[in-house]
């Protein structure tokens, strides 16, 4: 990993030097768009309204209209704010972690001890650990004042970019103003339905199906081109018991009764005589500048 940004968390008087680094990344298959007709790369071109040239980003600059003037701000420009000078976190308060509506989460930071002595750093990790509280606090990062939360992740401190609170919209829906009766049999239901579907997170046991039929698709054209055939390489679909309209006690049942089903590994009657076809994979093939 490479660094994006150098700073110190300031805890009181105590200092703690680090570097920051993206904790996160994309693992979508990069696509680009083409002409369909014969595949000839689409490109887009900066060019300014006014002359007619093609601009390089280099020489391109930001701008604030009102309406009647134009400002012109350059990297030096904005550079020059105090704010975007410095390089502290600041820590403004320590606050119980469950106070923090995770709606107010965006991006995560890895912090890594900039020091020689990491005894500060793993300070303050043991203070939030045995704390158990968030530390919020504020800092610069590319050209924006951000309020973040400091927290622990292992032997990590992650920091973690929070939206401003005018950034979350209200959920306004006159739906919900409505007056609904829920009775106490339903309310059961619904438990066993949550209990039957519990279990202990482990996001490792997720994966991204989109994406990894998007690879399959990819490296099926690459061996069949034109003659694939999708059916034959994803299957066919199984036809799902989805246009009835059903009691709200009724789908709660069924749902219950189906789960139950699959944890003992007991095949619904329903189910007992279908076949579900098993998804065919293309075998993979790599081709150079692909």
């Amino acid at each position: 990993m490479r660094a994006i940004w150098k700073g110190a968390i300031a805890f009181g008087l105590v200092n703690v030097p680090v570097k920051v680094y993206s904790a996160t990344e994309d693992h979508d298959v990069s696509l680009h768009q083409v002409h369909e007709k014969d595949g000839g790369r689409i490109r887009y071109q900066r060019r300014c309204e006014i002359c007619g040239e093609v601009v390089e980003y280099k020489n391109i600059a930001k701008a604030y209209d009102d309406g009647e003037q134009t400002v012109v701000l350059t990297d030096e420009d904005l550079a020059s704010l105090p704010v975007e000078k410095s390089r502290e976190i600041e820590v403004v308060e320590f606050v119980p972690s469950d106070q923090v509506d995770p709606i107010l989460f965006d991006r995560t930071y890895y912090l890594e001890p900039d020091s020689k002595s990491t005894k500060s750093y793993v300070l303050l990790r043991r203070t939030l650990e045995e704390s158990e509280r968030t530390a919020i606090v504020q800092f610069s990062l590319r050209q924006k004042s951000r309020l973040g939360a400091l927290r622990v992740r292992g032997d990590v401190l992650t920091l973690q970019t929070l939206l401003w609170e005018d950034e979350v919209r209200e959920a306004a829906f006159p739906s919900l103003e409505e007056t609904v009766r829920i009775s106490a049999k339903e309310l059961e239901m619904s438990s066993a339905l949550v209990e039957s579907f519990s279990s202990d997170f482990d996001p490792s046991g997720f994966t991204d199906e989109y994406q990894e039929q998007l690879r399959t698709l990819i490296e099926a054209k690459l061996e069949k081109g034109e003659a694939l055939d999708t059916q034959e390489t994803f299957g066919e679909e199984s036809e799902e018991e989805g246009g009835k309209v059903l009691d709200l006690m009724e789908a709660l049942r069924r749902s219950v009764e189906k789960n139950r089903g699959k944890k003992s590994g007991a095949v619904p009657e329903k189910e007992a005589g279908a076949k579900k076809p098993a998804a065919k994979s293309a075998g993979k093939k790599t081709r150079k500048g692909a």
